[in-house]
């Protein structure tokens, strides 16, 4: 199997890449800087690995070499937490998946043969935030602006259907690993300052890394895995008990909160990612038969904070 991946130098596309390279597989890295990728998988350790210059967001040569793939996961997409929400941000945000996945879908659409399958990345922002709420993959579209977003996003990606091409859209929650979300949360409790932020009410639906992967992998290797299915852990829970926790594992306190009105003058809208949330289920994921590694929230962090 050859697997063409956009976003494969980030957090989750360069663990991907690391599992697909050790089961044998070829792979296809679709990136923007080739000089920087190369360095993250060099020829000499990923032998397996090609690398190929792309626009995201533009028509160009490495649209061919989807013709010699299998199948397509596409990771795409600017982060969303790291800046303010400005009016340039939020476009920046949009642009980065829909026309990413739309030039994706339109290089699998005339090229022949066709690779069998799509993993579209989306994300549990589709659903909008509630404290009271639960959410699985027949639930509706929110209304806020990464719902929007999500619907966008996801609407580009099924186009593939028009050539019969397997789809699978993947809804991430927020992805456990040593670095990411959680290496900035961590920070403060390696100090003795941790605690939750905002209320600590609101749901933390998550999914550690590995179990992310094991799941996209599953997506390209079964015929019968198509749709949308929500990549979170089947245990859901509200950020004070991942303040708890954390704290536990680390062996640190875990009282001091972070209000709301820091975090707001930090990441304006964007704070909503951390004060407010969604209790995300995943029904079709635990159907499909997917086995979690880590399906409870203490021993995924036991497992990453050990490594850190």
């Amino acid at each position: 199997m050859k697997v063409a991946i956009t976003g494969a130098t980030g957090f989750v596309g360069s663990r991907l890449v690391e599992r697909l390279h050790a089961e044998g597989k070829r792979v296809l890295v679709l990136t923007r800087n080739a000089a920087s990728a190369q360095k993250v998988f060099p020829s000499a350790a990923f032998p397996n690995v090609e690398v190929v210059t792309y626009t995201p967001d533009a028509s160009g040569s490495w649209q061919n070499d989807i013709a010699t793939c299998d199948g397509v996961v596409n990771l795409a997409g600017e982060p969303i937490s790291e800046e303010r929400w400005t009016p340039e941000i939020k476009q920046e945000i949009l642009n980065s998946r829909k026309l990413s996945t739309q030039k994706i879908v339109e290089a699998i659409l005339r090229t022949e043969p066709k690779p069998s399958v799509l993993v579209n990345a989306s994300a549990i922002g589709y659903y909008g935030t509630s404290e009271t709420a639960t959410f699985d993959e027949t639930s509706s579209a929110g209304k806020d602006f990464l719902a929007q977003v999500c619907q966008a996003w996801e609407a580009e990606a099924q186009k593939v259907a028009d050539a019969n091409v397997r789809l699978v859209i993947l809804r991430f929650g927020i992805v456990l690993g040593n670095g990411g979300a959680l290496g900035k949360m961590i920070t403060p409790f390696k100090f003795f300052a941790g605690g939750p932020l905002g209320n600590g009410q609101q749901w933390f639906s998550w999914i550690h890394l590995d179990d992310l992967v094991s799941l996209i992998l599953q997506a390209l290797s079964k015929p019968q895995i198509q749709g949308v299915y929500n990549a979170t852990a089947p245990h859901p829970v509200r950020m004070a008990e991942l303040s708890k926790t954390m704290g536990q594992v680390m062996n640190r306190p875990s009282w001091l909160p972070v209000p709301a009105f820091a975090l707001e003058a930090l990441l304006g809208d964007g704070a909503m990612l951390v004060l407010e949330g969604q209790q995300v289920l995943p029904k079709r994921t635990l159907d499909s038969g997917f086995e979690y590694q880590y399906p409870y929230l203490q021993p995924a962090l036991a497992q990453i904070l050990k490594l850190s």
